[in-house]
């Protein structure tokens, strides 16, 4: 075995494991197009299905660098607990997003009462299941369920997450219904504190990020999906600026690499600000990781070996591995500590 250096696992904040599937059907149209697509596939999902599909996914995510993931979940209960399954037989930790939904969607995704859902919630923690509250969306939950499910969530101490700002058109009918923003929705309904995180944020104004920077919350960046649906781009000058927690995500996983998501992070801020070395490695190396498990809610997660014999780190001197590797490398770079 050639020589290695061991660093915390990555940790993979958001996934919608079986959007892999999708990966090479999503070309053309706009996000929404792409959503019809999603559901389709959402549709034809099993228990049988989500446990072998999920664990292929997961053995690629351990292969990559992730040994930690925040499923965000929303296909089923049956289903929630195959995901569950296929992460014990592969080895990587998870943190279950069970997703509330009351509109929209498909009928499987949806329940029927706030008291439904957390009903399922708490069978999950019964049979020791780490699991976070995930509001899916302003579009999905509307403010009585926000208000209900931020203040459980506060009292329990666990995860809240939720997609917000993703697309023009989601805040354009978040104004209509509620006269304001996705952002500063989710701060009146009390939904937005240091347990939350808001997955994407890329169309977020001046004015929500300052109440996300004053709350405590944290911003799951999902940059290789945000290009291939088209999102746009997260304005991570400005969360910079604030000072924003920061962590990473495959979401729709039509790429699986941490470094490549870092990578990119970094690259949205450099093109917008004019300048290299926005974040810095030892902050992207942080998002990618602790960032990642405070999101979850996680303590501990497996650690992972970088090859320091691969060609992409030859020539490099020791005291640039780090730039290096965050700047010029792939996941091929990096196994699991054991494997």
């Amino acid at each position: 075995m050639g020589e290695t250096l061991t660093l915390p696992g990555f940790v993979n904040a958001h996934s919608h494991t079986f959007q892999r599937a999708l990966r090479g059907r999503a070309g053309g149209g706009d996000f929404w197009a792409w959503r019809e697509l999603m559901l389709a596939e959402a549709e034809r999902q099993t228990p049988e299905l989500v446990r072998e599909s999920y664990a292929t996914a997961y053995r690629e995510l351990l292969a990559a660098g992730y040994t930690a993931v925040g499923e965000f979940h929303y296909l089923g209960l049956e289903e929630a607990r195959a995901a569950v399954q296929a992460a014990a037989e592969t080895g990587i930790e998870i943190v279950l997003l069970l997703a509330a939904y009351a509109r929209g969607g498909l009928p499987r995704m949806r329940q029927e009462s706030v008291v439904a859902y957390l009903h399922e919630l708490e069978g999950l923690r019964e049979n020791s299941i780490r699991v976070g509250l995930a509001p899916h969306s302003v579009r999905a939950c509307p403010a009585d369920w926000l208000r209900e499910l931020g203040a459980y969530a506060a009292a329990e101490g666990l995860p809240l997450h939720i997609h917000a700002d993703e697309q023009p058109r989601e805040i354009e009918e978040c104004l209509t219904e509620h006269g304001c923003r996705p952002i500063e929705l989710l701060e009146r309904t009390g939904c937005l504190g240091p347990l939350t995180t808001i997955v994407h944020a890329t169309h977020a104004n001046g004015a929500e990020l300052d109440l996300v920077a004053e709350s405590g919350a944290t911003i799951c960046v999902c940059p290789t999906t945000e290009a291939d649906l088209a999102d746009g781009f997260l304005p991570a000058a400005r969360i910079e600026h604030r000072g924003i927690p920061l962590c990473i995500g495959s979401d729709s996983n039509v790429r699986i690499d941490p470094l490549e998501e870092l990578r990119e992070l970094e690259g949205i801020a450099r093109r917008q600000t004019g300048r290299r070395g926005v974040f810095g490695t030892e902050r992207l190396l942080c998002f990618g990781a602790d960032e990642g498990a405070r999101s979850l809610g996680l303590e501990a997660w497996p650690e992972i070996e970088i090859d320091l014999d691969h060609l992409s780190l030859a020539g490099v001197e020791p005291g640039d591995v780090f730039d290096a590797l965050v700047s010029g490398c792939g996941a091929d770079v990096i196994r699991a500590s054991g494997s």
